[in-house]
C-alpha cells in the first residue's frame, strides 16, 4: 500500500497558523496579567506553540496502520532513560507493544537573538541524539528495532536570519560551508549533517514569517531537510512497524 501522508501540506499550514496565533495569544495574556516576561519570552511561556505539528504527526501514525500505538504527549509520560544522564524529556513519544517506535523533538525559534539561540539548539540537538543512541546501544529500551528519531525546527523567517554572518577562528579555519552562511543556512547545514551522521533519522527546518498567522506560509530549504522528506520518512517507519506487529 502507498504511504498516507495525511494531507500534510494543509495541516502544516494550519500548524503554522497555530504557532503564530498561540505566540500572540500568550504575549497578550502576559500583558493583561501584568507579568514581567521580557521580549520574545512572553510568546513562548504557554508551551503549546508546536501543537499543530504534534497533531499532524499523530494523524500520520493513525493513517499508516499503527492505530493501537500509544502517542505520549502528557509531560509525565514523555521521559526516556538516558546514558549520560538519568532521563530526557521528549516532545512526543510513540510506543507500540511496549517498544519505542519513535521519539521526536519539535523546536522553534524567533528573533532577534538568532546567534545565541542557534548555538544552544545545536548543542541541545547533538547531546540529545548521542545520549539516546548510546542508551539504545546499551539496551536501555529493550530488544526492539531501531526507533525513528526526528528533529523538526520552525524558525522565524526574518532579515536577521537570512543575513550573512562572519565568524572568527584565530587558530584554525572554519569549514567552508559555514563561511558567510546566514543563520538560516546554518540551520539547514545542521539538519543535513544530523541526518547524514545518523544522529537523527530525519531532521527538518522550516522558515515562516510572522505574517503567516493568517496564511500559514512556510518555506523549505532543501529536499533533504524539507517537511515532505520528514513526513515521508516518518510515515514509512510507521507503516513498517504496523506491518511488523499487526
Amino acid at each position: 500500500m502507498p504511504l498516507d501522508l495525511a494531507d500534510y501540506e494543509r495541516k502544516a499550514c494550519d500548524a503554522v497558523k497555530i504557532f503564530w496565533g498561540n505566540r500572540s495569544a500568550a504575549a497578550q495574556k502576559q500583558r493583561q496579567l501584568g507579568r514581567a516576561d521580557q521580549g520574545e519570552r512572553a510568546g513562548v511561556t504557554n508551551g503549546k506553540n508546536m501543537d499543530g505539528f504534534i497533531a499532524l504527526i499523530q494523524d500520520i501514525v493513525r493513517a499508516n496502520g499503527l492505530t493501537d500505538a500509544h502517542m505520549m504527549i502528557g509531560r509525565k509520560l514523555l521521559t526516556l532513560p538516558g546514558f549520560f544522564r538519568p532521563t530526557k524529556l521528549w516532545d512526543l513519544l510513540i510506543i507500540n507493544n511496549g517498544h519505542l517506535v519513535a521519539a521526536l523533538e519539535l523546536k522553534s525559534q524567533v528573533g532577534p537573538s538568532f546567534g545565541n539561540n542557534f548555538n544552544n539548539r545545536t548543542e541541545e540537538a547533538l547531546g540529545t541524539a548521542i545520549d539516546l543512541w548510546t542508551a539504545f546501544r546499551e539496551g536501555g529500551f529493550g530488544e526492539a528495532p531501531r526507533p525513528f528519531v526526528g528533529w523538526l525546527m520552525l524558525v522565524e523567517d526574518a532579515p536577521g536570519l537570512r543575513t550573512a554572518v562572519r565568524d572568527r577562528s584565530p587558530h584554525f579555519g572554519v569549514f567552508p560551508e559555514f563561511k558567510d552562511a546566514s543563520y538560516l543556512d546554518r540551520y539547514n547545514i545542521l539538519c543535513r549533517k544530523l541526518t547524514r551522521e545518523r544522529l537523527y533519522t530525519t531532521a527538518a527546518v522550516l522558515a515562516s514569517p510572522r505574517t503567516a498567522a493568517e496564511s500559514g506560509a512556510f518555506t523549505d530549504l532543501s529536499d533533504l531537510t524539507s517537511l515532505k522528506t520528514f513526513v515521508t520518512s516518518f510515515a514509512g517507519h510507521i507503516a513498517a512497524e504496523a506491518a511488523r506487529t499487526n
